[in-house]
């Protein structure tokens, strides 16, 4: 019997009947939907003539839109029914009119088919077909292939229709990593995601639901289903998903009703849609999240949306920890999804959530103390729900080679995790070859996880101990304080016929006073600024003049100048403190387990004496920097055995030089 990769192929050889008119990355707007019609189109043929006849009996009657699909739906025996007399055959029997018939056919399925195929958009795929005369082959040859219930299960016409995606995608590299994640990346993420499970995954009739908000093709819902009946085969997982990309929608969702996944009768578990600004499960809990959010995609669009939402309700909606930079919108989306964690009450059958994202660099360690991203971080570990991260390979994903990584977030830690967050480095586990089936590239993906060092790493996870690849933190480790260090105003005065001329410029008024304190003082450089104005002082009450502030500043600004040489400043009160030189203003950030004062006194007075901390700026950050954990110092090499390969370089360049010469 063939199996699933058989039917990927032969459909595969269809599509190369496109070339021309379409360029291979292209294919997918006409196999992915004609995959989807040749599938329903089986699957209804022993029901069609009884949904037929009940549409003929029930048509023009009272029950009408969703109320008659219902019923045609349960004649049909499925979420959705086709009421046209046409099928894939019939329509071969008319091919001057193939173009018609095929809408008129689409035309004839229940709404949520309907919906797909609006969003697949393929009346103008149709069109395109028939105006370069391949309409009617490539119809024909779709009814060679027997996709039937009896002959391809709905688990194998997942497999197929999964196969065709990862293809397709593959096929269209450079924009396949805004909705397609490499399969052996999921699998990663599917394996620590329920590693804790079992135990809960083997209860008879257990019911899980998971959700990406960021779904695209599907991908990451079907590996984690694929998980469940491998694994866990006694329990329910209910997958949803939304993503704003018609296409990756409208193929997920055709995904889903060829597999029959189901949740409660209903079909609307992909939706369409913007998850930041159209939330389709707003009013919904979810016990696991799986997503990979694009890379760096700004949310200039959606930002005053975003902004009201956080101003008006905070933590009471989505975005009450904190908005990243507008050109990356990764952290809004791990916001999102915990918003949606279940709460833990085991007495109620509610066990908590737990969530992987793949994230780029950024991030981690983007934004410093006080910056939304660190307000994110910080919200996120100080609430206990950083388990672990963990760093992958480079040249991973289809169109990017930059360094990714996986989070794991819960708010249900087993005990030993609690107040702990591991860290995992993955990024010498890889296999050349863009995938396990194909040594060669694909786009920027020059390399894969081979499933021995998939099993690895959940390996160095479920142990959870300290080593070379895995290490252990507490999490008051991310955190630091961002003191500032201030250094006091030094400036030297002097009476110049240019600054006065700029003063008199601006207050007029004041050149009797202004003339009083060049007679005064003199024109002599003066470097302690506290005496100088103090004899300003005398001469206005002389004169009894009092100078507005605006007028002190800047007489100061453009009689004076910075002078490390002068007296420092003082900026009076009580204490008689001395005024500080934003110029010189430094930020030191002491990691939280260290006592500030001893770190002052050890790492910033003995360099810069005059130096002291203002407290009141104090502010606390987090970031987690890898590189920093997982450096290992390499020797540089003996300086004799470099001039030994100088040398020998220098000889070859002579040879070659001698060679060409002669």
């Amino acid at each position: 019997m063939p199996d699933h990769s058989d039917f990927a192929n032969l459909i595969w050889q269809i599509a190369d009947l496109l070339r021309g008119p379409y360029r291979p990355p292209q294919y997918e707007r006409v196999m992915l939907p004609l995959t989807v019609l040749r599938r329903f189109d089986c699957v209804l043929a022993p029901t069609k003539d009884k949904v037929l006849a009940t549409y003929e009996r029930r048509k023009g009657g009272k029950l009408e839109g969703d109320a008659l699909d219902s019923i045609l739906n349960g004649v049909a025996g499925q979420r959705f029914h086709n009421r046209s007399p046409l099928t894939f055959e019939r329509l071969k029997g008319d091919p001057d009119n193939i173009a018609g018939h095929l809408v008129g056919y689409i035309q004839g399925f229940s709404g949520n088919v309907r919906r797909i195929f609006e969003y697949f958009e393929f009346e103008t795929e149709i069109e395109k077909m028939r105006e370069s005369n391949l309409l009617y082959l490539i119809v024909s040859r779709f009814c060679d292939v027997d996709l039937h219930p009896d002959r391809v299960p709905n688990e194998q016409m997942g497999l197929i229709f999964e196969n065709l995606i990862r293809r397709f995608n593959e096929l269209a590299n450079e924009t396949a990593g805004d909705h397609f994640t490499p399969r052996e990346v999921i699998r990663l993420m599917v394996n620590i995601l329920f590693i804790e499970d079992d135990d809960l995954l083997a209860t008879p009739g257990t019911v899980r639901k998971l959700l990406d908000p960021a779904c695209g093709t599907g991908g990451m819902l079907a590996e984690a289903q694929n998980y469940l009946r491998e694994h866990h085969p006694e329990a329910l997982l209910f997958v949803y998903g939304q993503d704003y990309n018609k296409r990756a929608y409208a193929t997920a969702a055709s995904d889903m009703l060829m597999k029959q996944v189901d949740h409660n009768g209903r079909s609307d578990n992909i939706r369409f849609g913007d998850s930041f600004t159209e939330d389709r499960f707003a009013d919904d809990t979810f016990d696991y999240f799986l997503t990979n959010p694009p890379f760096g995609v700004d949310w200039k669009k959606q930002k005053n949306q975003i902004q009201d939402e956080r101003e008006k309700l905070g933590f009471a909606g989505r975005f009450g920890a904190g908005l990243p930079r507008v050109n990356d919108g990764s952290l809004l989306v791990l916001q999102h999804m915990i918003a949606k964690f279940e709460p833990v009450r085991p007495e109620e059958q509610k066990y908590g959530s737990r969530l992987a994202i793949v994230f780029s660099g950024s991030p981690l360690f983007t934004g410093g103390a006080g910056s939304g991203e660190s307000e994110i971080r910080r919200w996120i570990i100080e609430n206990d729900w950083l388990e672990a991260i963990i760093a992958l390979p480079e040249q991973m994903f289809y169109n990017t080679g930059i360094a990714t990584y996986v989070w794991v977030v819960t708010n249900r830690k087993e005990e030993r995790r609690k107040g702990r967050i591991q860290l995992i480095d993955a990024r010498a586990s890889w296999t050349p070859g863009g995938s396990e089936d194909s040594r060669r590239s694909l786009g920027d993906k020059r390399r894969h996880l081979a499933r021995n060092q998939i099993a690895h790493i959940v390996r160095l996870y479920g142990q959870f101990e300290d080593g070379e690849y895995s290490k252990i933190f507490d999490n008051a480790d991310f955190g630091y304080t961002r003191v500032t260090v201030e250094r006091p105003l030094r400036l030297h005065y002097q009476m110049t016929v240019d600054g006065k001329a700029r003063f008199l410029d601006a207050y007029p008024q004041l050149v009797d006073d202004v003339q009083a304190i060049d007679k005064a003082i003199g024109r002599e450089l003066q470097r302690d600024w506290n005496a100088v104005w103090r004899s300003v002082q005398g001469v206005l009450r002389d004169h009894g003049s009092k100078w507005k502030k605006a007028e002190q500043r800047l007489f100061r600004d453009i009689f004076t100048k910075a002078d490390p040489d002068a007296e420092p400043v003082v900026a009076g009160g009580a204490d008689m403190q001395c005024e500080p030189d934003s110029a010189l203003r430094d930020f030191e950030n002491v990691r939280s387990k260290d006592d500030i004062d001893q770190y002052f006194a050890r790492e910033v007075e003995p360099h810069v004496p005059d130096a002291w901390m203002d407290r009141s700026k104090d502010k606390i950050g987090y970031e987690i920097n890898f590189n920093r954990h997982f450096y290992q110092y390499t020797l540089p090499r003996p300086l004799a055995d470099i001039d030994a390969d100088l040398k020998d370089a220098e000889e070859e360049i002579l040879r070659l030089l001698r060679e060409i010469t002669a």
